[in-house]
């Protein structure tokens, strides 16, 4: 008999759970239909918790396209930078040449300075070489000055060999010979043959009113290259 209790006993729980869940069923049908704003927040968190995943991949997507367009506009900006060094190293290398060019004139403008200093210095040496020989050339000579035109004559010599021992107050014995007499200019100059009587000429002649020609003072000097 003990045995048949609990066989009722373990057939009557399932049977009971059953009812109960049904009763719990029905429970809460009743109280969703008595109530329908309770069950309203379950339904809009629902849907709520639908529609976030699309809205936040809208997002998503508006962000990424946003970050693309960034980006297009930084290769745009970095191509116009890359084309405008280029423009720059072209314009570059074109005032390289140009200073390449430029240093090489000033090289050759260097040089021919340097060769002109050193034909200037050659000129000045030449210069001087020649005023020396020059002054030596005409050591011999005697330049008068003071002698009206046509008052030698024709012949200068003979009237040199006239005027001189009157000048300097000398016999010159034998006669004074001449190189060369000619006038200063248009006609020759005179000149001794020998340099000592160039040198007794200039010692002793004295320019005194006693050493005129037709009125006009005389001057015994000697010639050179100024």
């Amino acid at each position: 008999m003990p045995g048949n209790k609990l066989n009722q006993k373990s057939t009557s729980k399932p049977a009971q759970q059953l009812l109960f869940s049904e009763a719990l069923q029905h429970k809460r049908l009743a109280s969703t239909t008595t109530n329908p704003q309770t069950s309203s927040p379950t339904t809009e968190s629902t849907t709520m918790a639908e529609k976030s995943p699309s809205t936040t991949m809208d997002r998503i997507l508006q962000e990424i396209t946003t970050v693309s367009r960034l980006i297009q506009g930084m290769d745009a900006s970095i191509t116009s930078l890359t084309l405008e060094t280029k423009s720059m190293r072209a314009e570059i290398a074109g005032f390289q040449s140009r200073v390449t060019g430029l240093e090489q004139r000033m090289g050759l403008v260097e040089a021919q300075t340097t060769m002109s200093r050193d034909r200037d210095q050659d000129l000045l040496y030449l210069r001087s070489k020649l005023t020396d020989m020059e002054d030596r050339s005409r050591r011999d000579n005697i330049r008068l000055h003071g002698i009206p035109e046509n008052e030698d004559g024709v012949d200068v010599q003979s009237f040199l060999r006239s005027i001189l021992p009157k000048l300097t107050s000398l016999d010159f014995d034998p006669p004074i010979e001449f190189q060369r007499a000619h006038r200063v200019g248009p006609k020759c100059p005179g000149q001794l043959l020998k340099t000592s009587t160039n040198h007794c000429v200039l010692t002793t002649a004295q320019p005194d009113s006693s050493n005129t020609s037709r009125g006009t003072q005389t001057r015994t000097l000697p010639t050179g290259s100024v």
